[in-house]
């Protein structure tokens, strides 16, 4: 009997649904759009997000995930089940197994969450996966072998670093700064220096642009748009990719110290396989413009970014209600 294997990563800033056999079918971000006078929802999605910051007083748009914990277990839930029955379309029947990943260093009591949350939304079976675990299997590492590998996997709301062998997690931390904190670091930036008032979507622009962990070779300029805080005017101000860095750099260093932290609590054998592996890198953070030749400068590692890290995630744990059908199947 055919059953539909359903693998989601559940995101701060996106959710992404994986199929088993078809791969990632859906990437959006986790942002709901809801009536407080009526309490229905409007938009859910990429809909919902182009309304950041731009809604009536009635309307508002939340993001139901915190630093990778529900903070809204019902919109969360309502938002599972939009995104559930848009990834497998009308034409199923069955209940789908679902396997969901978390931040490594959730409660049991947030576990709990995600997983009656995922039920309600509609599943028939429910496992729930470490994030590192899910990154190393979607970035291509055999877990299963006796020799140490370190993921480091850099999301929305967190950062998990996790050194894996023989399948499990050995030593690992969870840390609450990741990509929505450059942004932060980035709006923060813009008013101090700049006196120039951004919203969200402005700050990840600058992040996607030119933001950056290390110098870049050539600096880069682009120009931001916002609110003056003296004359509360629209004004446009150039920035460079060099000022980026200097704003990121205590947020970037957090994360730095974190990685060498794992480290340190490392057994010899498995950091001496680190050494000769890497660091291999996930996640949509990741992709800030310097943060392989940072963590490879100040740890001495060689350090590499999987090949598509924004989908490492959701494919890890579709992959592993595979590995889990295949253990059951047997």
């Amino acid at each position: 009997m055919q059953f539909t294997d359903i693998g989601i990563d559940l995101g701060t800033a996106s959710i992404l649904v994986y199929i088993r056999g078809r791969g990632v079918v859906l990437k959006e971000p986790s942002v709901v759009a809801f009536d407080r006078d009526t309490d229905k929802l409007k938009a859910i999605g990429e809909d919902a997000r182009l309304m950041l910051g731009r809604t009536p007083g009635n309307i508002i748009a939340v993001r139901p995930l915190r630093q990778g914990v529900i903070s809204n277990y019902e919109v969360t839930e309502k938002m599972m089940k939009y995104f559930i029955q848009k990834a497998m379309g009308r034409r199923s029947f069955r209940k789908p197994r679902i396997s969901v990943c978390v931040p490594s260093g959730v409660t049991e009591v947030e576990k709990k969450a995600v997983e009656d949350a995922t039920m309600q939304a509609g599943a028939r079976e429910v496992s729930i996966i470490e994030e590192p675990i899910a990154a190393a299997i979607g970035a291509g590492i055999d877990i299963a072998k006796p020799c140490g590998n370190m993921i480091v996997d850099i999301g929305g709301g967190t950062t998990d670093i996790a050194v894996i062998s023989l399948g499990g997690t050995v030593v690992s931390t969870s840390l609450k700064v990741a990509g929505d904190d450059f942004d932060e670091a980035l709006t923060r930036h813009m008013r101090k220096k700049h006196n120039l008032l951004i919203g969200e979507r402005t700050a990840e622009d600058i992040k996607i642009r030119i933001g950056s962990a290390f110098p870049r070779a050539e600096i880069e300029y682009m120009d931001v748009r916002g609110r003056n805080l003296v004359s509360g005017l629209p004004r446009t101000v150039s920035v460079s990719s060099e000022e980026t860095e200097d704003a990121l750099r205590e947020t970037t260093m957090q994360i730095i110290e974190a990685i060498t932290g794992v480290l340190e609590k490392t057994p010899p054998e498995l950091a001496a396989d680190i050494a000769d592996r890497g660091i291999v890198l996930t996640g949509g953070g990741s992709l800030l413009q310097g943060m392989e030749e940072l963590i490879s400068d100040k740890t001495g590692i060689n350090t590499m970014t999987a090949e598509d890290p924004m989908t490492a995630v959701a494919v890890g744990t579709g992959k592993y209600v595979e590995f889990l059908a295949g253990y059951r199947d047997n």
